[in-house]
């Protein structure tokens, strides 16, 4: 081999390696600043969200995204690997409470769309879908989140209490996995 060959390959291999680490530094970048993935474990956003379903979390929140009513976010559960996902259902300064299976906010019935088939099962058990509590209000740089499946959530009424925005690790964008069940998060 001819040594105009050898600095061929030599070029070639360098070229390889130098596109490999960019491919890895930009997933990377990717994965800790802009989206990552995100296993469902549990059924408390039933029927929006299933156990096992595989999301794509959009972490800009910190940078430049805004939290919404309605939003689906995961949550840092502050205990080492636990991480919640909820709506967001409470914005700071909001009085959130509820009355006779209703939520309201700031005094309006809150419009649930995605509670439909969760409201009959409540019924077929003879409860309220959620129970009744009291005026709640949410102070600067928190947030109050449920569940979807208001007979068996753990969220900002009985356990996980107020959410303070540091917690909130992403927003749910859409789901990616299982195939059967790809769709918008909303």
């Amino acid at each position: 081999m001819s040594q105009t060959e050898t600095e061929t390959q030599k070029s070639k291999l360098w070229e390889w390696i130098k596109a490999i680490i960019l491919a890895v530094g930009l997933a990377m970048i990717i994965r800790i600043f802009l989206f990552e993935p995100y296993l469902v474990e549990g059924t408390s956003m039933d029927p929006t969200l299933k156990d096992g379903d595989r999301l794509f979390v959009n972490k800009t929140l910190q940078f430049i995204g805004d939290i919404e009513k309605g939003d689906i976010v995961i949550i840092d559960g502050e205990d080492e690997n636990i991480r919640y996902v909820k709506r967001i259902i409470g914005l700071p300064g909001d009085i959130v409470s509820a009355e006779e299976g209703k939520v309201y906010v700031n005094g309006r019935e809150l419009k649930e769309p995605y509670l439909e088939g969760n409201k009959k099962e409540a019924e077929q058990f003879g409860m309220p879908l959620t129970n009744d509590f009291e005026d709640i209000e949410v102070p600067q740089n928190s947030y109050f989140v449920m569940g979807d499946n208001r007979l068996n959530s753990m969220d900002s009424r009985n356990g996980l209490g107020l959410i303070d925005e540091n917690r909130i690790l992403g927003k749910s964008e859409f789901i990616f996995f299982p195939f059967s069940h790809i769709s918008k998060t909303e």
